[in-house]
């Protein structure tokens, strides 16, 4: 089924979870307050759907109610509490989605803090999410990962020489104000890159299920 249709009232839950992006629904209870994080690679966008939340990021504050946004860049240490006399149920998307999703601190780093030990498989909240632990044997999933890892190697050293000759082009063709050639040039570009970030996200998505297969076993619950 290609479209699916979800519902922040019912499903409270991870909804899409991909190396490009993790989408879900999230309630808290009036008072409850998240860990203070940053993500390493991840941007995270946040809506809120129905009550209040207080959000704290880099320090600064602000209370938002539904149809309110904010938005955390990557390295951005951030925290969400549910203010009022009533539940909040936000949805928020994470880009891209690659364990470890979440950094946590010691302490503030502009007060010292270092970075904890990575947490992997963090995210998967649980057993409601229906997201499965990878059955295939441990070695399996490493071996997966590697050859995704060679074929991208491979892919990104077979394709230099030709970016190299493609950006000349772009620069000689807009220097010259030759619209054709300039985007002939750029086209050459992209198709030498496309491959590049397709087997990027094959690499990305091997990862991602060692990181879960793993980080699961090692989780303390």
């Amino acid at each position: 089924m290609a479209l699916k249709v979800f519902d922040y009232r019912r499903d409270v839950r991870n909804i899409v979870v991909t190396p490009e992006i993790r989408g879900r629904f999230l309630r808290m209870e009036p008072g409850q307050v998240a860990n203070r994080h940053s993500h390493d690679l991840g941007h995270e966008m946040f809506l809120i759907l129905s009550g209040q939340c207080e959000f704290e990021i880099e320090g600064e504050r602000a209370i938002l109610g539904p149809g309110q946004a904010c938005f955390a860049r990557r390295d951005e240490l951030h925290q969400v509490r549910c203010v009022g006399d009533e539940p909040m149920t936000m949805y928020l998307s994470v880009t891209p989605h690659i364990d470890p999703t979440h950094t946590f601190w010691t302490a503030d780093p502009k007060d010292g803090g270092v970075k904890e030990r990575p947490r992997y498989a963090g995210w998967r909240s649980a057993a409601q999410d229906g997201i499965a632990i990878p059955s295939e044997p441990v070695g399996d999933i490493v071996k997966d990962h590697l050859a995704a890892l060679r074929a991208l190697a491979d892919i990104v050293s077979a394709s230099v020489r030709a970016q190299e000759v493609a950006a000349d082009n772009v620069d000689r063709a807009t220097h010259d104000g030759n619209r054709e050639a300039t985007r002939d040039a750029l086209d050459a570009i992209w198709k030498e890159m496309y491959p590049i970030l397709k087997a990027t996200s094959t690499l990305s998505e091997a990862w991602n299920t060692l990181a879960l297969k793993v980080g699961s076993e090692l989780r303390p619950d």
